[in-house]
């Protein structure tokens, strides 16, 4: 797949897992990784972004085994970006499909 599409969807799909519940880095990747081919760490940068940009923010959670997790979780401001980036995004998608299938090729 175009490398170029999966880039301007992560960050979408990052704010949807954390819509649902707060998350730590490596489990997102998993999770994205197990349906998207993306590259080990593509990530990151996004959780980094996200932050920086207000739409995320980070606390730490000791487990029982090993050293605490940064886990991220989306603020009310990234709750409201994301359900206006899904709005926009599921709006677009229709319309690409539609366009597609004017080709006449199914």
């Amino acid at each position: 797949m175009n490398v170029q599409y999966k880039k301007g969807v992560l960050e979408l799909c990052v704010l949807s897992l954390l819509y649902r519940k707060s998350s730590y880095g490596y489990d997102i990747s998993e999770y994205i990784s197990k349906r998207i081919d993306i590259s080990d760490g593509a990530i990151y940068p996004i959780l980094r972004k996200l932050k920086s940009e207000g739409l995320v923010t980070t606390y730490l959670s000791e487990e029982s085994e090993g050293p605490p997790r940064k886990y991220y979780k989306i603020t009310d401001f990234g709750r409201r970006q994301y359900l206006a980036d899904k709005a926009e995004w599921l709006n677009f998608v229709r319309e690409v499909e539609n366009l597609l299938k004017e080709d006449g090729h199914e």
